[in-house]
């Protein structure tokens, strides 16, 4: 019998000005558990998602899981179990995509009991996603920065103070490609200097927990104003929490906002989702510290 679980953390993207380069973990982790149950492909989803995704082979998971397996030159199981145990909520901007790509790609590495690649892990993840930056912060864990440009992709991982971030979720829905859509394809000169100057600011801000560098360096004019007008509110919201000292950004290509608390992070929490109340949406937040930890595959047992 083959039996195992792949924990995969939630992440966020970009930090404001570091676009489709930055990355990093939040603690709040989507569960999967594997086993040669079958007969076919069958999937169970609780908790997130649970109403909506797919539970046959047509799952992301599942997908990413027989994608691995072609990649190695074999063929996939067809006596496959899946349970999904999920936090990371859809659609978020938490990286709920990348946490299925992974999971599976992790979970096909584990049934040919084969060491772990990353290069070709991440390879393999940035080919299904269309960007690297929230599968190489699951995979690694802690901040990272990443060059998808480059083959092999280039992961550099960076120090992180153990922060905690608040996570504030508007009840909008913002598709991937409509976020992407939504930002032009040449900028300005000044724009892309402007978004040079804070990246290493926010990387350095992280590394030392300096907030003054933080809220100085978490602007960007490459992607946040074109996405914070498809989502009411979302200005509003991280003007509420940098009103209270709280550096703020969106959270990947949102609708979720992401700021990170200094010993408040109850009171900046409400400001934000006062401010999306106040644009006439509800929401959910969470209160989440950074984590180092990337994903694993734990409780795996040989064939017998």
């Amino acid at each position: 019998m083959v039996q195992f679980e792949v924990r995969v953390p939630a992440t966020t993207a970009n930090l404001g000005p570091g676009f489709d380069c930055l990355g990093l973990t939040l603690d709040l982790w989507n569960i999967t558990h594997f086993s040669d149950r079958g007969p076919g492909i069958r999937v169970e989803v609780f908790g997130e998602g649970a109403d909506h995704l797919a539970q046959d082979e047509t799952n992301l998971i599942a997908r990413a899981f027989k994608v691995w397996f072609k990649e190695k030159g074999q063929d996939a199981p067809e006596n496959l179990q899946i349970d999904c145990h999920n936090s990371i909520p859809l659609g978020s901007g938490l990286g709920s995509s990348a946490a299925a790509t992974l999971t599976g790609i992790l979970a096909a590495n584990a049934w040919l009991g084969e060491d772990l690649n990353c290069e070709d892990t991440l390879r393999i993840a940035n080919q299904m996603e269309g960007h690297a930056d929230n599968a190489a912060a699951a995979l690694y864990g802690g901040l990272i920065l990443v060059l998808a440009d480059q083959n092999p992709l280039v992961v550099t991982p960076l120090a992180v103070q153990p922060l905690e971030v608040v996570v504030v979720l508007p009840e909008v829905k913002l598709s991937t490609r409509d976020a992407r859509d939504a930002i032009p394809k040449n900028v300005l000169l000044k724009d892309a200097i402007f978004n040079l100057g804070r990246t290493p600011m926010v990387v350095e801000g992280l590394r030392s927990g300096n907030f003054g560098l933080l809220t100085a360096g978490m602007q960007d004019l490459l992607h946040q104003p074109y996405r914070l007008k498809l989502i009411p509110g979302a200005q509003k919201a991280m003007q509420a929490a940098r009103d209270l000292g709280a550096p703020a950004a969106l959270s990947g290509a949102g609708p979720s906002v992401i700021a990170f608390g200094i010993n408040h992070s109850e009171t900046v929490m409400k400001a934000m989702q006062d401010a999306f109340q106040d644009a006439g949406l509800k929401s959910r937040g969470w209160i989440l510290k950074l984590t180092t930890q990337g994903a694993q595959v734990i409780s795996r047992k040989n064939r017998t």
